[in-house]
């Protein structure tokens, strides 16, 4: 049957099968037995129709309707193949994922516009959240963790648009990032000591770079003793320790009030004795507030930053401290980040869809006016190999960074041949 008629049929099928399901009776029962009570249904149904379908055709219909009554649609496969991990949903006949870092279109579709609205609306109202023309934006979590965004007309032209960030069922370790050549072991291993110094980081990048995923590796290493308080808009962060308090901002109500927003979370955590605050984005007035716990006895403390390099992440949280409105000297707020801020990362994600650790700069102090940082580690891309992949070094400034007399003071000696060692990624 053509992929059309298939469609119609499904509906068909899927219109019959509303009406006949006791869904007060369904509740009572596990998963199991109401998805098997369903199916049964479904099966009478196609055989009452007396439609030719092959056997793989039956399965498939009965497999998305099951999908349709218990899940979300065409999304439910989607979303059980742990390799993927963007979902962009830009029509209902438009549909791309991301695997293995490769964007690509898929023939999923949903029947029209009204039934992508309704897959939209049943995520968002697992969270309490509403998506409608008076609030035709909404961000919300799947139970996995994902992240979700929808923007529904007026605003998207063409029809309703879903945007789905994956996470993995665990979080990363240091060695799988060194296996997928995304930074090389002594990188990795002057990372790790500097958090357990407690050094502060700031790790920058585009989206999708893998800012939160290095996060997540580099929180491993924070001592077991430590308090933790993370601050995030949208919850991404897998912290592995006991004592930890995550706090994640709340969007305005229907009435455009009771918004909670990542500075008020910022200044009541500083009430909470953590020992670390780990904020998943700084992207506004909440830089002032993060500079002024870094220097105030929350040494150690770690965030990401949207920015393209490491002297560009200066720049961008220059400006989230303006707006403020405290009217600092530039100067004043310079000094504050040059104390505040021991290590800038900066990540990326290349044009083979990996991501790597492109540079690694240490914070110095002040010269003049001037923020003064150098590099101690960088990747120099070189090309692209025979099958597409890209092909370049993970190199060392050999310049020594000021922070090692920090590190031997709590009990980190590094080798100095680390600084000098050269890895090729082919």
């Amino acid at each position: 049957m053509e992929q059309l008629n298939l469609e119609k049929f499904k509906a068909e099928v899927h219109r019959t099968l509303i009406p006949k399901m006791d869904l007060e009776k369904l509740s009572r029962v596990n998963s199991n037995q109401a998805r098997q009570a369903v199916a049964n249904m479904i099966g009478e149904i196609i055989t009452t129709q007396r439609v030719p379908l092959s056997l793989s055709e039956q399965e498939k219909v009965e497999s998305d309707l099951l999908d349709e009554v218990f899940g979300l649609g065409p999304l439910e496969p989607l979303l059980r193949d742990l390799e993927i991990s963007d979902i962009l949903v830009n029509g209902k006949d438009r549909v791309f994922i991301e695997k293995k870092g490769i964007l690509t279109r898929i023939d999923a579709v949903f029947r029209d516009d009204r039934h992508l609205m309704q897959i939209i609306d049943r995520i968002v109202s697992r969270v309490g959240r509403r998506v409608d023309e008076s609030s035709p934006m909404v961000d919300a979590r799947l139970p996995d963790g994902s992240r979700v965004n929808a923007i529904i007309p007026p605003l998207a032209l063409d029809g309703p648009a879903l945007s789905i960030r994956r996470f993995g069922t665990g979080p990363l370790v240091a060695n799988q990032l060194g296996e997928l050549k995304s930074i090389s072991p002594e990188m990795m291993e002057l990372l790790a000591a500097a958090v357990r110094a407690r050094i502060s980081i700031l790790i920058s990048g585009g989206t999708g770079a893998g800012k939160t995923t290095l996060l997540n590796i580099l929180s491993r290493y924070i001592p077991k003793g430590e308090r933790i308080v993370t601050i995030e808009d949208a919850a991404e962060l897998q912290l592995a320790q006991e004592n930890i308090v995550r706090l994640e901002t709340r969007p305005p109500n229907v009435e455009g009030l009771g918004a909670v927003r990542q500075r008020q979370l910022l200044i009541n955590s500083l009430r909470m004795r953590p020992d670390r605050i780990i904020i998943g984005e700084v992207r506004g007035e909440e830089a002032f507030d993060m500079l002024q716990a870094m220097n105030t006895g929350h040494e150690g403390s770690m965030a990401t930053i949207h920015a393209n390099s490491t002297r560009d992440a200066l720049s961008r949280l220059e400006s989230m401290v303006a707006m403020t409105n405290l009217n600092l000297p530039e100067r004043t707020v310079r000094q504050q980040m040059a104390s505040a801020i021991a290590i800038v990362i900066q990540v990326s994600r290349m044009s083979d869809g990996t991501r790597k650790v492109v540079n690694i700069s240490e914070i110095t102090g002040m010269e003049e006016n001037i923020i003064s940082m150098h590099e101690i580690f960088s990747f120099e891309k070189k090309g692209i190999g025979p099958d597409g992949r890209v092909t370049g070094v993970f190199q060392p400034s050999r310049i020594r960074p000021k922070f090692l007399e920090q590190l031997r003071v709590s009990g980190v000696i590094l080798p100095g041949s680390m600084f000098e060692r050269v890895q090729e990624v082919n």
